[in-house]
């Protein structure tokens, strides 16, 4: 059975929303983007490529899709992770696109969402890697779909934008399996649901 890792970006205060860049997402005004940078430490690349072994899909909504299209189908120079993204399967969950999707290897996951994430989990020994899409982890949550959270949690506050574990959130406890702390003080922690 496959698994499905979230990658989170996440401030102190809990902020998943536009870590890469200034403009990345701008939804409710946020003029934060970008806060990222900083922190940014080989050591993350490390973590989320450990757990990209063995063979792994993609799993993002629509507006972490649309971003990693725009920056990662068609890169200035070629690189590896432009390669992979390319190359690797990817599964989309949104209410709005329409298959055909533009970008290779893409499918969309329409209708209920945790439901084709738990037969995708069944069908395949692949992990769903999830980069950021903080509202489809939300969604996967209360089913409790999401097997590691590997949090890196940045040194910033930025008290505005949307939060990963906002109010409203499933109560999901949550047990640590390992942390590490960057040379830039991020803090790269997993987690697991506590059975």
């Amino acid at each position: 059975m496959g698994r499905v890792i979230a990658v989170e970006h996440l401030t102190l205060d809990g902020v998943y929303q536009a870590p890469a860049r200034a403009d990345e997402d701008r939804r409710g005004d946020f003029r934060y983007g970008g806060w990222t940078a900083p922190g940014n430490d080989p050591a993350m690349q490390a973590a989320i490529g450990a757990r990209m072994g063995g063979g792994w899909s993609l799993l993002v909504g629509r507006v972490t899709y649309e971003d990693l299209r725009g920056a990662w189908e068609k890169p200035k120079q070629p690189n590896p992770f432009s390669d992979a993204l390319n190359a690797v399967t990817k599964y989309v969950a949104s209410t709005t696109l329409n298959e055909p999707l533009g970008w290779k290897n893409s499918h969309l996951l329409a209708g209920d969402v945790p439901a084709a994430v738990e037969r995708l989990k069944h069908e395949s020994e692949k992990t769903l890697m999830i980069f950021g899409s903080g509202v489809l982890v939300q969604s996967l949550m209360p089913l409790r779909l999401v097997d590691e959270f590997l949090l890196m949690i940045h040194p910033v506050v930025v008290g505005q934008g949307l939060r990963l574990f906002a109010e409203g959130v499933a109560r999901a406890p949550l047990e640590l399996t390992d942390s590490t702390t960057t040379t830039t003080g991020v803090i790269i922690a997993s987690y697991r649901p506590k059975t």
